[in-house]
Formats: structure tokens, C-alpha cells, sequence
């Protein structure tokens, strides 16, 4: 099984900036296309109870007259979607492990904003735990395991630890990169190069604005609010749309920094890059993980990419399936 140690890629990949231009390039999204396609499953399209009536959307796909060993629920990261290149190039390598995969949209994702009237939140934990719950239920491969990618490994950690009181049996959790302090990682896009703040900031105003024009009686926002900074427009977001008091209530909210996942007990491994420009390093250093949890360092990688090569092949996701795999014998 490869561990963060022999994640050794070229000196030009040695940049993490190089590595998130290429991991969100037309050239990795190809790949993960062709990924996909190459292990020849039947892909359909599904609504997923979200309870209180809120529905979202995913894909299930699975290699037909395959035994399946498992069923892989996989959460991509914010302003990312099913689609996202490394959430197809996992699915593929699950699926070439002989597992089920089921890439679920968070709220207002993947082109769904339709489903549901209200905004998308980091604190919509309820949601995805009686999601993957229906999914669970829809789908019988067993053992059920769960990986996540930055905000959705953060979402994954936290379904694993809620998993046991919602009557979820899950196998084991894998995050990459996940979004450990929120308050840091606000601070880091903020100070860090200004192409992280212009991709977050550019995505997330694209989704206002359709959410605005599907629902404007809902939502009447102006421009001028669009044109908030990152900052200001999550605290308009976290006073409007929330029922947290504060932008720090908001942050603490879905923050899993410190002991907050002492009571974990499903089987966890994540997987971090000491040159991720997104999720500050040190934060990772004071983190109290259970005996079920282990933390796997690489010294490059960036945020969520350890492209490998020109191809764009990724390690994160192959390491991802191993330990997903293993959840099955």
C-alpha cells in the first residue's frame, strides 16, 4: 500500500501553485473523463432524500456483471462537484477495485441549485448524514466507506463521526486535504496568492447569481453584494442565511480542528501536503486524532492535486482507494 512517502513527483511538480493550475486544468478534467469511461460502468443519475425536504442529486456508477465488493460514497470540495476531475479519477480507480461509487453534490453544486430554495452552507451536516443514509438504503453493496476532498473531507470526517447515532454503518473514511480550521483557511486565502481568492470568490458568485435567478423571490440581492469580498460576503451569508450570531460561530460551527473528533470511531485516514496553499500546515500540527485515525504527511502536493506527472495521473486518488479497499479484505 503506498503511503505519503512515496509520493516523490518531478521538481516542477514540485510547486504548488503548478499544482493547482494543472489540477484544475481542461487536461485533468480529460483525464479524469477518460478515467471513467475506460472502466466501462453504467452511470445513472439519482435524487437523494435529504430530509425536511431537501433533495440532491448524485451518480451511481457501477461495472456491470461485476461481484461489488463495497459501496464508495465520494464528496468533492467547494465550488467543486461530482464532476471534478479527481472525483471521476477516484471513482475510477474504486471502480477498478471492484466497488460501487456514488459521487454525491453537496447543495447548490454540480448544476443543482434548482433542488432547493435555500443557499448552500458548510454547516449543512444534517443533510449529507440522511443523504448518505437514503444511499446506503438504495444501494446494498457492503461495506459502505467515504472519501472526501478538501470541504468535502471535512464533510466526510464529520459524517464518520456522526455516523454511529444516525444508524450508518460505515467501514472506513478517507479525507485528502480537508478543510481542518475554517478561521485559518479564510486567513490563508485571503493572505495567500490572489489566485486562490479570484477562483473561490469567481465560482461562488456564479452560483448567487443562478441561485438568485431560479428563486428571486428569495433571493433579491444586489450587485453590490456580490461584489463583497470573500470575507464579507460569508459573514452577509452566515447573518442572512444562517442562524449563527457570528462569522466565528460560523468558522467553529464545522471546524475540526482540536479534540472534536476524539469520538470518532470509524476507521479514518487523511492524507495532507505540508505545501498546501489553501489549508494552512500548521494547523494540522496540535490535531488530536483517536487511535482510529491516522495522518499521513507528503511534503508536496499542493491543495488536494499530488499530480504525478504530465499526464496528470494523480496520487491522492489511488492512495484514497487503497485504504477504501482495504475496508473489504
Amino acid at each position: 500500500m503506498v503511503t505519503a512517502a512515496d509520493y516523490r513527483p518531478p521538481r516542477w511538480l514540485r510547486n504548488p501553485h503548478m499544482q493547482s493550475m494543472l489540477g484544475s486544468s481542461p487536461l485533468r478534467l480529460r483525464r479524469g473523463m477518460r478515467a471513467l469511461a475506460n472502466t466501462g460502468a453504467m452511470t445513472t443519475e439519482h435524487i437523494v432524500d435529504g430530509g425536511d425536504g431537501v433533495r440532491l442529486q448524485g451518480w451511481h456508477s457501477a461495472i456491470p456483471g461485476m461481484r461489488s465488493r463495497g459501496l464508495a460514497l465520494l464528496l468533492h470540495g467547494w465550488e467543486g462537484s461530482a464532476e471534478s476531475s479527481y472525483m471521476r479519477l477516484t471513482a475510477a480507480q474504486m471502480l477498478s477495485r471492484g466497488f460501487e461509487v456514488f459521487r454525491l453534490n453537496f447543495r447548490d453544486h454540480g448544476n443543482t441549485h434548482h433542488l432547493n430554495e435555500d443557499l448552500f452552507h458548510s454547516n449543512r451536516l444534517d443533510e449529507v448524514v440522511h443523504a448518505a443514509a437514503d444511499i446506503s438504503a438504495r444501494f446494498d453493496a457492503r461495506p459502505m466507506v467515504v472519501a472526501g476532498y478538501s470541504l468535502g473531507g471535512n464533510f466526510a470526517l464529520r459524517l464518520a463521526l456522526r455516523a454511529p447515532m444516525a444508524g450508518l454503518a460505515l467501514a472506513r473514511v478517507a479525507a485528502v486535504c480537508p478543510v481542518l480550521d475554517p478561521a485559518s483557511t479564510m486567513d490563508s486565502i485571503e493572505q495567500g496568492p490572489a489566485l486562490y481568492d479570484w477562483y473561490f470568490t469567481r465560482k461562488w458568485r456564479s452560483s448567487l447569481i443562478r441561485k438568485r435567478e431560479l428563486f428571486p423571490h428569495r433571493h433579491d440581492f444586489d450587485n453590490a453584494t456580490l461584489a463583497l469580498d470573500i470575507r464579507a460576503l460569508t459573514d452577509w451569508l452566515v447573518r442572512r442565511h444562517t442562524t449563527f450570531e457570528s462569522l466565528e460561530a460560523y468558522f467553529e460551527g464545522y471546524s475540526i480542528g482540536g479534540a472534536r473528533l476524539a469520538g470518532l470511531q470509524v476507521p479514518a485516514d487523511i492524507l495532507m501536503a505540508e505545501d498546501d496553499p489553501v489549508i494552512p500546515f500548521s494547523t494540522f500540527r496540535d490535531w488530536q486524532l483517536p487511535e482510529s485515525a491516522k495522518l499521513e504527511i507528503a511534503p508536496w502536493g499542493g491543495h488536494c492535486c499530488f499530480i504525478e506527472n504530465a499526464a496528470c495521473d494523480g496520487f491522492a486518488e489511488r492512495w484514497v482507494a487503497e485504504r477504501l479497499a482495504s475496508a473489504a479484505g
